[in-house]
């Protein structure tokens, strides 16, 4: 091998300078809108806190569920590259909804925008999700899969710059200008994304979708084996029926999708601890004395900054120093076991900061900052290894429809939020109707879930099987 195909082994593909600008703009348009949530609920619409959680936390189900469909067109039909350019334009056409909502003056009208706005953003940012990351590792040939956990690093860190920059600054227009200006902007930022994608279009690796290449999907070779069961003699496994009709990659590539599926099955409760920094977090920061730098305020909606930023700071330290000085114990469900006990652990924390709030404490803002450090060590050690185990884990053919899955477990996640503050409204605050979301029995509750499903997600780990090698040695 020449000393030039050797150094380009070690570099990032061209292509994926598209991608990574792509994340970064998108990524701003979807937090910066995502971030004035809360507080546009309560305050101008004029709901309880328990409404804003549930409205959230449902929009970031749909959002989440909707990968499943994005990998399914991706994966049978359009492609990955089509996928995310076409449904990027109902992505923007969502924040448009959103931005006209000053228009209307009354509630009920502001109440049907917000709702139509989020379905489209959610269809749009859904769809494409699975996709964008998948078409990141598209674009690295196999002798340059040692890059992998530096280019999803990579790509972590743009979700990250781009919401770092979101949280900065659409609060203050939002202060400043209003909320039409405070949705508008996040919508040019996701038009701005679209034509960045576009603008790689000749350079990208673009692996065809199943239906060209005539592969079978995940759910095909996965009923085929159901329906003939019955068919397996003594001694052969679930899959062995599918092979009289699928060829062996077929049947190996979707064998490869249920160990995987067992590990995401606890999933979703990190993230039913983790999305809540966009509800009841931004709520309990409004209860909050916010902290001056000169003239400009921070508040519960600007401390939502303090994640990305410190996911930045951390990526690096842990993929380059961490680690490597881990080594064979580094492995990807070693690390995301760690960061689920630490998630449990930032809830204590915020549990004890709502203690002192509703016992007439005035805290400043700033102490959010200790379950945000928390929180967002847990996060670089689950969430970044998470992409990583999905895409390293998944066959060829299985990556969007995997990444999917993993999404889906965002989903759930979030449903679960919304299902428990239903559930506890009833039970703790049906005598005098009062909001049960933001306060210390809630916080503890969702510790205490977390701590017991860290424990079985410890479990089930210890007994699942890499098919990647590397991944197994911690490297």
């Amino acid at each position: 091998m020449s000393a030039t195909a050797v150094s380009a082994n070690h570099r990032f593909p061209y292509p994926a300078r598209f991608i990574l600008g792509n994340e970064a703009a998108e990524r701003f348009s979807y937090y910066g809108m995502k971030g004035i949530l809360a507080l546009y609920i309560t305050s101008v619409l004029l709901k309880e806190q328990d409404y804003a959680t549930h409205v959230i936390h449902l929009f970031g189900f749909v959002n989440y569920f909707m990968p499943l469909l994005g990998a399914w067109v991706s994966d049978k039909f359009w492609g990955r590259y089509k996928t995310i350019l076409w449904i990027s334009l109902f992505y923007c056409g969502g924040h448009g909804v959103l931005a006209m909502s000053d228009l209307f003056t009354g509630i009920e009208a502001k109440v049907w925008c917000l709702f139509i706005g989020l379905g489209l953003i959610a269809f749009g940012s859904g769809g494409i999700k699975p996709c964008v990351a998948a078409f990141m590792g598209d674009q690295f040939k196999p002798e340059q899969r040692h890059l992998l956990p530096r280019a999803y690093a990579a790509f972590y860190w743009c979700i990250n710059l781009g919401s770092t920059a979101a949280f900065l600054t659409i609060p203050w227009i939002r202060k400043e200008f209003g909320y039409s200006w405070a949705f508008g902007i996040p919508g040019l930022a996701m038009a701005a994304a679209t034509f960045v994608f576009w603008l790689g279009t000749k350079h990208y690796t673009m692996v065809p979708p199943t239906a060209k290449t005539k592969t079978a999907g995940f759910f095909k070779v996965l009923f085929y084996a159901l329906n003939h069961r019955r068919e397996r003699t003594h001694g052969q496994s679930f899959w062995e029926p599918a092979r009289a009709r699928f060829t062996p990659a077929e049947v190996d590539a979707a064998r490869s999708v249920l160990p995987i599926l067992g590990v995401f099955a606890l999933v979703p409760v990190f993230w039913a601890l983790f999305d809540q920094t966009f509800s009841t977090w931004v709520m309990q920061g409004a209860m909050m004395v916010p902290y001056q730098i000169g003239p400009y305020s921070i508040g519960p909606e600007e401390m939502l900054a303090a994640n990305p930023i410190l996911v930045m700071l951390l990526i690096p330290v842990m993929t380059r120093l961490v680690y490597p000085a881990m080594g064979r114990w580094a492995t990807p469900l070693r690390r995301m076991t760690i960061g689920m006990f630490l998630a449990a652990f930032s809830f204590i924390i915020v549990a004890w900061l709502q203690q002192q709030i509703d016992g007439g404490a005035k805290l400043s803002i700033l102490w959010q900052l200790v379950p945000y450090v928390v929180l967002t060590i847990a996060e670089v050690l689950f969430s970044t290894t998470g992409l990583e185990f999905a895409f390293r884990e998944a066959a060829p053919s299985m990556k969007s429809t995997i990444m999917g899955f993993w999404n889906l477990t965002v989903a759930l996640g979030n449903l679960l939020v919304a299902g428990i503050t239903g559930i506890a409204r009833q039970v703790l605050g049906a005598a005098d109707k009062q909001d049960v979301s933001v306060t210390p029995t809630m916080f503890l509750f969702y510790a205490g879930l977390t701590f017991v499903v860290a424990i079985a997600f410890m479990v089930i780990c210890k007994f699942y099987r890499y098919r990647d090698s590397e991944a197994a040695q911690g490297r």
